[in-house]
C-alpha cells in the first residue's frame, strides 16, 4: 500500500524529511477497525513527533492522528460496525498513522462519520472534537460553577484547530460566555464566525482586555497555545478557584502564581485513553457519535480551512510547514492518494 513515512527525524526542511514509500497491508488484532483512508488532516502533534521520534531500527515512522475511511475488515471483538462503514477518528500516537492507504484503528474510540459532512470536512473533526471536548466537559468540567466568577471561558489560540471546535462546543453546549483571542483580521473574523462572543486580541495584555468587558473574572481559562507567554495574564484574569487547562508543550511551567487563588491546572492529551487502554477508553467513540449528531443537526460545522490536495509526500510537507509557522487557522486537509 502506498503511505508517507520516515526513517529519521528533523526538520521540514532537508531533503527527504518525509517520503512517499510501500508498505505491507496491515492486519487488524481482535479489537481493530482495517480501514481504507479517504481524508487525513494534519496537526501540530505530527511535527513535533516528525521533529523529534525516530522509527525502530528499520522501520517507516508514518505520522498522521486524524482520519475518515470505509471498514474494509474487522477483528473478531470489535464491535458496533460492519464492513462498509464510514468512520472518523484520530487513533492512537502509540501507533502507527493514517498517512497510508489502509490503517488500523481500535473501535472503541472510533465513530460514524456525519453523513452530511464531505471526507475532507469530516477529517478536520475527530482529534481537534476530542481534545476540545475532553477539556471542557471531562477536565474543566464547564458545567460545574465556579462560585462568585463569571459564567465565562477564555480560549487563547482561538483560530487554531483545537480552538475552532472548542469555541462551538462552549457556545453550543454551555451558557459561558465564549471570549476568544485571535491577532490578526483573518483570524478574528474567523473566530467571530465560530461564535465566539467576544474576541481579544493576544498579542497586547490580556488580563486589561477581560476586565475591560466589565464581565468580572471568568471561571475557565483554555489555553492552547503560547501558554508561557500568557501565564502571569493568566494567573491574574482567572478568578479565585477557578479552573486552568492547556494542551501544548511549554518548556517550563510555574504554577506558583495560581496557589494563592487556589486555581485548578489541567492538562489534556486525548491520547492518552487509547494510549493507556483506559478503562473508559469507548468514551471516545461515544463523544464522536455525540459530535456527528450536533454536526447533523446543524449546531457544528467543520473546521476545514485548507485543502492541500492528495495524501502525498509533498504535500504533507507543505502542511507540516505552515502548521510550525503557528499561522495556519482552523484545520489542513488532504484526500486521496496519488
Amino acid at each position: 500500500m502506498k503511505a508517507i513515512g520516515y526513517t529519521q527525524p528533523g526538520s521540514i526542511d532537508r531533503a527527504g524529511a518525509l517520503q512517499d514509500i510501500t508498505l505491507p497491508r496491515p492486519q487488524p488484532g481482535p479489537h481493530d477497525l482495517l480501514v481504507k483512508v479517504a481524508a487525513v488532516s494534519v496537526n501540530p502533534v505530527d511535527t513535533k513527533v516528525r521533529r523529534a521520534v525516530a522509527p525502530d531500527a528499520g522501520q517507516w515512522k508514518v505520522l498522521g492522528w486524524d482520519a475518515v475511511g470505509q471498514v474494509e475488515a474487522m477483528g473478531a471483538e470489535a464491535k458496533g460496525f460492519a464492513a462498509g462503514d464510514r468512520v472518523w477518528y484520530a487513533g492512537s500516537i502509540a501507533r502507527a498513522g493514517a498517512n497510508a492507504e489502509y490503517h488500523l484503528v481500535d473501535a472503541r474510540i472510533a465513530a460514524l462519520a456525519p453523513p452530511s459532512l464531505s471526507d475532507p470536512e469530516a477529517a478536520a473533526l475527530p482529534l481537534t472534537a476530542i481534545t476540545a471536548w475532553e477539556m471542557l466537559f471531562h477536565r474543566l468540567e464547564v458545567a460545574r460553577p465556579v462560585p462568585g466568577a463569571a459564567q465565562a471561558i477564555l480560549i487563547i489560540g482561538g483560530a487554531g484547530g483545537v480552538s475552532s471546535i472548542a469555541v462551538q462546543l462552549a457556545r453550543q453546549l454551555t451558557g459561558l460566555t465564549v471570549i476568544a483571542t485571535a491577532s490578526r483580521p483573518e483570524t478574528t473574523a474567523w473566530v467571530q464566525g465560530l461564535g465566539a462572543h467576544h474576541v481579544l486580541d493576544h498579542a497586547k495584555p490580556l488580563a486589561a482586555q477581560v476586565a475591560a468587558l466589565g464581565l468580572g473574572a471568568p471561571a475557565f481559562v483554555f489555553s492552547t497555545t503560547q501558554t508561557h507567554q500568557h501565564l502571569a495574564e493568566i494567573a491574574e484574569l482567572i478568578a479565585p478557584q477557578g479552573r486552568f487547562g492547556l494542551i501544548d508543550d511549554p518548556d517550563q511551567l510555574n504554577i506558583m502564581p495560581f496557589k494563592r487563588k487556589s486555581v485548578s491546572i489541567h492538562w489534556e492529551s486525548m491520547f492518552t485513553r487509547p494510549v493507556f487502554q483506559t478503562a473508559d477508553m469507548a468514551a471516545q467513540g461515544a463523544l464522536l457519535a455525540e459530535v456527528a449528531a450536533l454536526v447533523e443537526a446543524g449546531r457544528l460545522r467543520s473546521t476545514l480551512a485548507e485543502r492541500f490536495g492528495p495524501i502525498t509526500a509533498a504535500n504533507l510537507t507543505r502542511a507540516h510547514a505552515l502548521i510550525e509557522t503557528g499561522r495556519a487557522r482552523g484545520k489542513i486537509v488532504l484526500e486521496g492518494f496519488a
